[in-house]
């Protein structure tokens, strides 16, 4: 028989089993103490809870009935109808005379049917939402809830009905700006800052999806900077419901203050999913300031063609970092005016740290036409701050560049698995480069070279190599060994493709 024994408790063990072991009269573990102390602990939690005030416990499980209450009246349905072409189609259905539908055709058709100009033109509705922001009547929605309407009805929550006339639109951020007249004063919301939010606090949407109005969905704010196709984007992602319908309407914080508009969904069936777009606040009071001042908007323009920075390109050039946003043209305009040139990296704009090209359109956008500010550029190694007066994006035009001709063309040559040529006349047309003197066009290249990897095509042109302009094989080549000489592992080309100038890094090692 084997006989299967404990090991023995070590020595340093014995006082805590001898403790453990006279913690019942037998010398046994007795459950019911177990289940003594846990009662005991949660009526001390029930306690605990009881005593707190009103508000803690609601952050901990937060109610929104109060929040509907609060802000509910300020929030619209909006309605809208505009004029439409008739559906085209074939001939008009015959319908016998004294037939129920006759009335019906007549009316929709016309008596003799669809004339020469097709069917008669017809009345379409769209539904959305918006709220109000102030008492004499200011409203705020999306410009695609209103876009090309006629007539705008809004709607409040106690069932009043108000004409509404368009104050401005602004389609780079899709905001609309209404006016109601009202005998009384009406209620409205504040705007919050959306930037001092977290991801993760409790929001609140509000609106009138699939027409269902004044329908409530809560959620939370799922990230933010979110960008979808505008250069002014800046959008909340919320897995509150937002649906068709919901256009327009706000997304409130926990107090009451509208932290974005409701504006689009991330949908492969157009219905909620869990992933809707808000445009922050920070971005829509700026705009909607300006409509209600001017009927329009009035952004700053600096007058520049810009990229990111990436890390091949800040070793390239000799930044720390890889930030910031690199001129690829300067047209005609504040930025030329103020010595911004071609191969700087702005860091900063009007005293903000500059991260990347997104930043910089954003900063200057919501900077004042005509100001002037300071902007600190990385150029030849070291910075140097310039001063630039800002121009109106919504006006500006750049100036045509004179075309000089090219220089006579040369034999294809190539170079870090590049077939080169100079740029001629001919290939001038062909690449859409009217504006562009000098440069070097590939017209091959080796698909497993360096070249390819970083992303270079057949009919990029290079214009400048290290900063320094190229028309000839020749001129690469003396920047290459320069290059390689100073110890450098990359060179800095700027191309242009499809008419657009872009700075990429290349790799010279063997």
């Amino acid at each position: 028989m084997t006989i299967h024994t404990r090991p023995p408790i070590p020595p340093q063990h014995h006082k805590h089993r001898a403790r453990a072991v006279a913690a019942t009269p037998t010398g046994r573990f007795d459950t019911r103490h177990l289940f003594g102390a846990l009662i005991a602990v949660v009526t001390a939690l029930a306690v605990v809870i009881s005593a707190l005030p009103a508000r803690a416990q609601n952050a901990a499980l937060p109610g929104f009935a109060d929040l509907v209450d609060q802000v509910g009246d300020a929030v619209v349905n909006i309605t809208t109808s505009s004029v439409v072409a008739g559906r085209a189609g074939g001939p008009a259905p015959v319908v016998p005379e004294g037939s129920p539908l006759e009335d019906f055709f007549n009316d929709f058709l016309g008596p003799n049917g669809p004339g020469e100009d097709g069917p008669a033109p017809r009345r379409s509705q769209a539904l959305g939402s918006g709220f109000v922001i102030s008492e004499d009547g200011y409203l705020v929605t999306n410009n695609h809830v209103i876009e090309g309407a006629d007539e705008i009805m809004i709607e409040f929550r106690n069932g009043t009905e108000l004409v509404a006339e368009l104050v401005g639109t602004d389609p780079n951020t899709d905001i609309a700006l209404l006016r109601v007249e009202s005998d009384e004063p009406l209620p409205f919301v504040p705007f919050g800052v959306a930037s001092e939010h977290r991801v993760g606090d409790w929001v609140m949407v509000m609106g009138n999806p699939l027409g269902q109005g004044f329908s409530v969905s809560v959620g939370v704010v799922s990230a933010f900077g979110r960008s979808l196709s505008g250069a002014y984007d800046d959008f909340i992602q919320t897995d509150a419901a937002i649906n068709q319908g919901n256009s327009g309407g706000p997304l409130f914080n926990l107090e009451g203050e509208v932290i974005g508009v409701n504006t689009a969904i991330l949908s492969p069936t157009g219905g909620s999913i869990g992933i809707g777009f808000a445009m922050s606040s920070d971005v829509v009071v700026n705009v909607v300031e300006q409509l209600r001042e001017f009927g329009e908007t009035r952004r700053g323009w600096l007058g520049v063609r810009i990229q990111d920075v990436t890390p091949e390109m800040a070793e390239a050039l000799g930044l720390e970092e890889a930030r910031g946003a690199m001129v690829t043209d300067v047209p005609t305009g504040p930025a030329l005016d103020g010595g911004i040139e071609v191969g700087d990296v702005i860091l900063t704009f009007d005293g903000n740290e500059v991260q990347d090209t997104r930043g910089l359109v954003r900063v200057v956008g919501d900077s004042t036409v005509g100001e002037t500010v300071r902007v600190m550029v990385f150029r030849d190694g070291g910075t140097e701050t310039l001063r630039v007066t800002l121009g109106r994006r919504e006006t500006a035009e750049s100036a045509a560049v004179p075309i000089t001709d090219a220089p006579d063309a040369a034999p294809s040559s190539v170079v870090l698995g590049m077939t080169l040529t100079p740029l001629t006349d001919q290939l001038r047309s062909e690449l859409n480069a009217a504006n562009v003197e000098r440069g070097l066009v590939i017209t091959m290249i080796d698909p497993v070279s360096d070249a390819a990897e970083m992303g270079l095509q057949v009919g990029d042109i290079i214009t400048e190599v290290t900063q320094a302009p190229v028309g000839t094989v020749a001129e690469l080549q003396e920047r290459i060994e320069t290059a390689d000489e100073a110890g450098q592992e990359t060179i800095l080309l700027l191309i242009r493709r499809d008419g657009n100038p872009r700075f990429m890094a290349l790799s010279i090692k063997d």
